[in-house]
């Protein structure tokens, strides 16, 4: 298989992995049986099309494979026999996949279903965002792990035992309404937050981020905030994903080379992008908005608004990250406001902040963690020790565009970096 056809069909399940599994999902009514489809599909694109080519309408041609392989796995089922009749007429083994593609009206609608079935209440939290990671974004359950900062084999049995799970629970594949609806749209703004993380800076590959990743999210967020527009949370999230996406041209340089924010052409900004999230933050405090997503979107608001980067009011966001260091007790957080602290009142004073989290264990494999006490030495002009840590960073992380940065400025650390 060439690389230019390992690539597009890389990007095809990207991109039409949520609808697929979704539409399958609808018709069979089992997400755990419709993600099995979706990968019996994707196994056969990756037979075939090495061959073939890959076809006009790759996302019809998977989900008539999958369909083709629905019919196959139920009529071995003699108990669902009747479910048959779901899935439309019976191929014919000569028949072509194409021949059976049809234009489907239900994409959107059976997107939310799948989100809303994935994060449930029967999984738990993490479960739930672990198994919308894997259906709605098409990750691989080894991304997913290096999310959670899990091992491999952990994750992949949580997603298993979730899809069970959901399966002995007999779990509708609808959208819930009234007061279940908001009882349940926390852990599906969170999934969708983590695929948008995801995109913006991914944790494995060549690549440091992965547009199409966000704007699925984006896309996501925007139906979400729709679905429920009087859950001010939905708006903060929609407007976080925003005045952070307006970022993505201008965060890698022609070679896919990571370009920090300090370092950025800000005329390369999507303005559009950022007026839509501060339309999106008003909305969310007009509806009182206080929560996590609403401090992250009020953070990346004044980083939006600074001409340059000298402008930017790091006071301000030092305190918002205090807010939500009270809010969400995350290490991950207090890391975030150690560099805010560092911007406002020094490094040595930032650098203070990330010694508090040098034995954390949920930080111990976490490789901004030297990465950022590696920028506050370089500042500090204790080179030794900086590179060192920038070392350290670059052995953590599994993306190749960052360990290439991190290398960079252990050779050289004598930069600043910003998150």
């Amino acid at each position: 298989m060439t690389s230019a056809t390992q690539q597009a069909i890389d990007a095809v399940w990207r991109i039409e992995s949520a609808r697929l599994v979704a539409g399958l999902a609808r018709v069979v009514g089992d997400v755990g049986l419709a993600e099995d489809l979706a990968q019996d599909a994707l196994v056969a694109a990756l037979e075939q099309w090495p061959e073939s080519g890959v076809p006009d309408n790759p996302g019809a041609w998977l989900m008539a494979v999958a369909r083709r392989r629905g019919v196959d796995t139920i009529r071995r089922a003699v108990t669902l026999q009747g479910k048959v009749e779901l899935l439309g007429r019976e191929l014919r083994d000569h028949e072509a996949p194409m021949d059976e593609i049809e234009l489907d009206a239900h994409v959107e609608d059976d997107v939310l279903r799948l989100m809303f079935t994935a994060c449930h209440p029967v999984l738990s939290v993490e479960a739930r965002v672990a198994l919308t990671l894997k259906m709605v974004a098409g990750l691989s359950t080894e991304e997913i792990a290096r999310a959670f900062l899990v091992q491999t084999p952990t994750m992949a049995a949580r997603i298993t035992r979730a899809k069970k799970a959901l399966t002995a629970a007999a779990v509708p594949f609808e959208v819930p309404v009234g007061e279940e609806l908001a009882d349940r749209l926390g852990s599906v703004l969170e999934a969708v937050y983590l695929v948008f993380n995801e995109g913006y800076t991914a944790t494995a590959g060549e690549r440091w981020t992965r547009s199409e990743l966000c704007q699925e999210a984006m896309r996501l967020g925007r139906m979400l905030a729709a679905l429920a527009a009087g859950e001010p949370e939905t708006h903060a999230l929609v407007a976080l994903m925003e005045l952070h996406g307006s970022r993505l041209r201008a965060r890698t340089g022609p070679d896919g080379e990571v370009i920090t924010l300090d370092q950025q052409d800000r005329a390369r900004w999507d303005r559009l992008l950022i007026t839509h999230g501060l339309a999106a933050l008003d909305r969310a405090e007009e509806l009182d908005g206080a929560g996590s997503y609403a401090i992250q979107a009020k953070i990346a608001a004044c980083h939006a608004r600074a001409p340059r980067a000298e402008d930017t009011d790091w006071v301000r966001i030092a305190s918002l990250y205090g807010d939500l260091v009270a809010l969400t007790r995350s290490p991950i957080v207090e890391l975030n406001r150690a560099v805010a602290v560092s911007m406002a009142d020094g490094p040595a004073a930032g650098l203070a902040v990330t010694d508090g989290l040098i034995d954390v264990a949920a930080l111990s494999s976490y490789h901004l963690l030297p990465s950022v006490r590696g920028d506050l030495f370089a500042r500090l002009g204790r080179s030794v020790e900086a590179r060192g840590e920038f070392e350290r960073a670059a052995e953590l992380t599994s993306n190749q565009a960052e360990r290439a940065h991190l290398l960079a400025r252990a050779s050289r650390p004598d930069g600043v970096l910003h998150p």
